[in-house]
């Protein structure tokens, strides 16, 4: 491990309502975005489906939680949540430093 990296848990709730795609597939692509961002993965855990705790659409009560711990620069939390921002796929992002 670098000097300048941090120890990062994320946690991603993932979306894949009338998609083709897995949930095994979707995390690999948040892999491969944390990988691209100089990102070292540590551990991956699917945390499982869970029931969201404030419901703003009726039809989506709940969403598989994904965790995922990396090391990577100090800028990683911030870039990975702008790359994602726009992926369908995933519904929210927490990045949070250990």
């Amino acid at each position: 491990m670098n000097q300048n990296n941090r120890n990062y848990r994320a946690t991603f709730i993932l979306d894949n309502r009338g998609k083709e795609d897995s949930i095994e597939q979707i995390i690999e692509d948040v892999k491969k975005e944390i990988a691209s961002l100089q990102g070292e993965i540590t551990a991956v855990e699917n945390v499982g489906k869970r029931d969201f705790a404030r419901v703003t659409d009726a039809k989506f009560t709940g969403a598989p939680y994904v965790q995922i711990f990396f090391s990577g620069p100090a800028t990683s939390p911030a870039q990975l949540k702008e790359r994602l921002r726009l992926n369908s796929n995933v519904y929210r992002t927490f990045v949070e430093s250990l």
